[in-house]
């Protein structure tokens, strides 16, 4: 089968400063898996980007046209096993935002916004800007999923907050409030029982005497035929 060319989707989002080099730019992410070796011609103007997966059997390819012009030497590249991520740092320092990446304002399907690092331009200085920060040690997400160990596992969860010892059982007591649960049924009912059980006692008193009254009763009707027998005697 032969190979064949593909064009990778590409997000992007911007910041802008007129005072801060720094704040002034572009971030670009081309997604193209499983490519070792890339093919990058950053210019000015333009990017264009090849990448070849053997993985995946084909060849990423993708050409872009400026808006505007960027600072080639003061642009970055961070190239990870996913995808490939530009810091790209506008030439022309200025508050506002580009009104849209590339030159053609026709629309083009393999690009979008991407909403992950995107800010509006009037919230942007309350944004963080680590963004390009950890271009030398990866960026945040990058060569792997969020939260997700290195090894495939979630290395970004501690499970000792989950377990409560043998068996990895759930430790209970960091489920807040549970303990009010005895209230709707087990042990909760025994000692529910026990509380109501003074009540109960105080009715056995009166069923005590009662039953005294009730066992007196007896006593009395044995007497009667004793009675009625004395008066046929008589008779």
């Amino acid at each position: 089968m032969s190979n064949t060319q593909t064009t990778p989707e590409v997000t992007w989002a911007q910041r802008s400063s007129a005072n801060d080099a720094e704040q002034n730019i572009i971030y670009l992410t081309i997604a193209a898996p499983d490519v070792p070796k890339i093919d990058v011609d950053l210019k000015p103007n333009s990017l264009t980007f090849s990448g070849h997966s053997d993985t995946k059997k084909t060849t990423y390819h993708v050409e872009l046209e400026f808006y505007a012009e960027i600072d080639v030497e003061n642009s970055k590249t961070h190239h990870t096993s996913r995808d490939v991520f530009f810091v790209l740092r506008k030439k022309e320092q200025k508050e506002e935002y580009w009104p849209r990446l590339l030159k053609e304002s026709k629309k083009v399907h393999f690009l979008k916004t991407d909403f992950d690092k995107w800010v509006d331009e009037d919230e942007q200085n309350a944004a963080p800007d680590d963004m390009a920060a950890g271009m030398g040690g990866g960026m945040p997400g990058m060569g792997g999923m969020g939260g997700m160990g290195e090894d495939g596992g979630f290395g970004g969860i501690d499970f000792s907050k989950l377990g409560g010892g043998a068996g990895g059982m759930p430790d209970m007591s960091a489920m807040g409030d549970m303990g009010d649960m005895g209230d709707m049924g087990g042990e909760g009912d025994d000692d529910d029982d026990d509380e109501e059980m003074p009540g109960l006692e105080g009715g056995d008193d009166d069923e005590d005497k009662t039953g005294d009254a009730k066992g007196k009763a007896p006593e009395a009707t044995a007497s009667e035929p004793a009675a009625k027998s004395k008066i046929e005697e008589v008779s």
